[in-house]
């Protein structure tokens, strides 16, 4: 019974190990990301600065809404920072349950992963948040000031780059997911209707009632979604013949695992 438990307790014990290098990275990361918070303060800022009327500006309402605004710059700051460390840690946790080829795609992994997610903060911050705040601001007048809360405004503009940084991922989980089988091209392309659906509905809610805004974040993800199909379809999973699955049952094994022996 006790031999039966060890597996589990290792397992625990190198998540334990595996969590503590990321809080290590990331608090290493946020020591650096703090010393360069009022540069990536401002970084954040210039969309809304850019579209800002004369008398407009920002406000904070609580003593501590500066301060807990620049610390959470600094998090997530360092979490895009420590990105490679972070997913290099996910990648070796789930490692001895794969193939020996699959392991060989850990720094791929870590590479195209962190610059999918980096591209997709670039576009929201380029060319979705300028768009999106020309609009809000658009209502101001000689009577309507925007006087927008600094925590309010600094919770949106995250939310957003983080958002837009996972969507841009869609491709890379694409590959992984139809490398292992788990979906094809002809799953994705099957529903495909209900991903476009999504995908206008995603857009109606990060993005104002307006069409020409909602397309320039749409297009961009359809596109995103077929291009996951492409690669689904170039570097999905071959279907082998009933022979062919069982030679490969006889000769390929898991980590870990011992062959069959028969007395």
């Amino acid at each position: 019974m006790i031999d039966e438990k060890k597996p589990f307790f290792s397992h625990l014990k190198e998540l334990r190990d595996r969590l503590v290098v990321c809080v290590i990275a990331v608090g290493i990361a946020f020591i650096i990301s703090y010393a360069f918070k009022e540069r990536i303060f401002a970084f954040l800022m210039q969309p809304f600065i850019d579209v800002m009327p004369a008398k407009s500006s920002f406000i904070f309402t609580n003593i501590t809404e500066a301060f807990i605004t620049y610390f959470k710059i600094a998090i997530v700051a360092a979490i895009f920072l420590g990105s490679p460390v972070l997913l290099y840690e996910i990648w070796m946790f789930v490692a001895p349950g794969l193939y020996e080829t699959e392991k060989n795609y850990v720094y791929p992994f870590i590479i195209f992963g962190s610059l999918l997610f980096i591209t997709g903060a670039l576009f929201c911050y380029f060319l979705v948040m300028p768009m999106l705040f020309r609009f809000f601001v658009g209502y101001a007048s000689e009577l309507v000031v925007p006087m927008p809360s600094l925590k309010e405004y600094m919770s949106l503009a995250l939310k957003l780059l983080i958002i837009f940084g996972f969507i841009f991922l869609m491709p890379l989980v694409a590959y992984y997911l139809s490398r292992a089988g788990i979906i094809n091209h002809r799953l994705l392309s099957s529903k495909r209707r209900y991903a476009i659906l999504g995908i206008f509905v995603l857009s109606a809610i990060i993005t104002p009632p307006e069409m020409t805004s909602q397309l320039l974040i749409v297009g961009p993800l359809i596109g995103l979604y077929e291009i996951s199909i492409i690669i689904a379809r170039i570097f999905g999973k071959k279907k082998k013949a009933p022979e062919e699955e069982k030679a490969a049952d006889n000769t390929e094994q898991k980590p870990g695992e011992s062959p069959d022996v028969s007395t």
